[in-house]
């Protein structure tokens, strides 16, 4: 399942190059993973789990200026492994050219105790329909 969510870059997100930080894609890489799993996961999963990041790779393709609105979308391509899955992230401009791709490996941890959880396939199922 696919999930979508347009960011407008801000003033803050400049950097000195004039176009929107390194740091701030890595954000909104976090950003649009966040509100996936809140827009798709049941009220009972949210309460029981938190995903933590262990691994992003990011590829820039393309610059956003102040002001400028990018497409985001994100999609998790294949079935867990153990506590693991990884998250496919694209924005796209206006023009839909691709500004920047990434790869992140997320893992489930038990919100009460901080232990790492093995994926049940109840867990993964909304992000794979």
């Amino acid at each position: 399942m696919t999930f979508r969510r347009v960011f407008t870059a801000a003033p803050e997100d400049i950097d000195e190059l004039g176009h929107v930080n390194n740091a701030v894609w890595v954000r909104w890489v976090q950003e649009i993973a966040v509100a996936h799993w809140e827009a798709v996961a049941p009220p009972e999963h949210r309460l029981a789990y938190v995903w933590v990041v262990v691994r992003h790779e990011i590829d820039y393709r393309g610059n956003v200026a102040v002001g400028e609105r990018v497409t985001g979308e994100t999609w998790v391509p294949d079935p867990p492994r153990g506590a693991r899955f990884d998250r496919r992230v694209r924005f796209a401009g206006a023009d839909g050219r691709v500004k920047v791709e990434a790869v992140t490996s997320w893992a489930l941890l038990d919100r009460a105790t901080g232990r790492l959880l093995r994926i049940r396939p109840e867990v993964a199922a909304p992000f794979l329909a």
